[in-house]
Order: C-alpha cells, then sequence, then structure tokens
C-alpha cells in the first residue's frame, strides 16, 4: 500500500506538522458464497466489491434494513407507480441521491433510466468512479415487478 505525506504550514510548532494518509483496499465478501477449495468464501476486491455494495443498495428498500431504516433507494416501490408518479429523471436522482450518501468508494459520473410502465418494468444504467483506485464501472440494473 501505498503513503502519502501532506505538509502542514501552519506556523505552529507545537502541532504535528505532518499528516500521511494511506490508500485503502475495497474487499466485501461475495454474497454468492461459494466455497473455494481451501473451504473458506471468495472475496470481491477494488472495483467488484464497490459495483457489489452499489447493486445491493439500490435494490434494498427503506425501513428493510435493521436500525437504519432510511437506508436505501427504494425503486421496488417505483415499480408500481410507473406510469402516474415516477419519471425517469425522478428515478435516476433517487439513484444518484443514495449513492452520494450511503456509499462514498463511488462518485456517480451518470445516470440513464429507461421505464416500461405497462411492463412495470425499468432499465437503470449507472456509471461511476471507484475513488480509490479511479475505475470507471458501469453498471446495468434490471427492474421488474413479479405477477
Amino acid at each position: 500500500m501505498a503513503t502519502k505525506a501532506f505538509s502542514l504550514q501552519d506556523g505552529n510548532l507545537n502541532k504535528t506538522t505532518i499528516k500521511s494518509a494511506r490508500a485503502r483496499e475495497y474487499i466485501d465478501i461475495d454474497l454468492l458464497f461459494a466455497e473455494r477449495p481451501s473451504g473458506d468464501i471468495y472475496k470481491k476486491k477494488e472495483a467488484a466489491a464497490v459495483k457489489q455494495a452499489v447493486k445491493n443498495l439500490l435494490l434494498t428498500s427503506e425501513t428493510e434494513k435493521p436500525f437504519n431504516p432510511t437506508y436505501g433507494a427504494n425503486l421496488n416501490s417505483a415499480l408500481f407507480d410507473l406510469d402516474t408518479n415516477y419519471e425517469p429523471k425522478t428515478i435516476s436522482d433517487l439513484i444518484a441521491n443514495a449513492i452520494s450518501i450511503y456509499e462514498p468508494r463511488a462518485n456517480v459520473l451518470s445516470v440513464t433510466v429507461n421505464t416500461i410502465p405497462e411492463r412495470n418494468e425499468l432499465r437503470a444504467t449507472i456509471e461511476f468512479e471507484v475513488i480509490n483506485i479511479g475505475e470507471v464501472v458501469t453498471l446495468e440494473l434490471n427492474l421488474a415487478r413479479l405477477r
């Protein structure tokens, strides 16, 4: 891991004048829970970990996460009202807002939403940059109401 040093030129000798920051490695467990030959489970690293976290955030409805009732993008509720209350701009704002609040590792670059009201379906393409490594990731998300 790389260490960067920043110098503070404040003129006060009683304070520390050098701060350091380390680049963090993003690691999450793979939610498929596939077993490795060693008996452990697979891990997702860097961009794959952030992509999985963003997808889970967007698929989570509000009040679904215990002790954090506002967590999630609440996109499932939009599926029932696509023809009346939700326009693509409103849904893209919901997505961008949820990512900016709950996923500090991602910087949203663009969100494109296509709705199909007669089938209660929406398709979103989210393009974001992983903060630590600068990699641009595209996530395609399809949501449809089951009958």
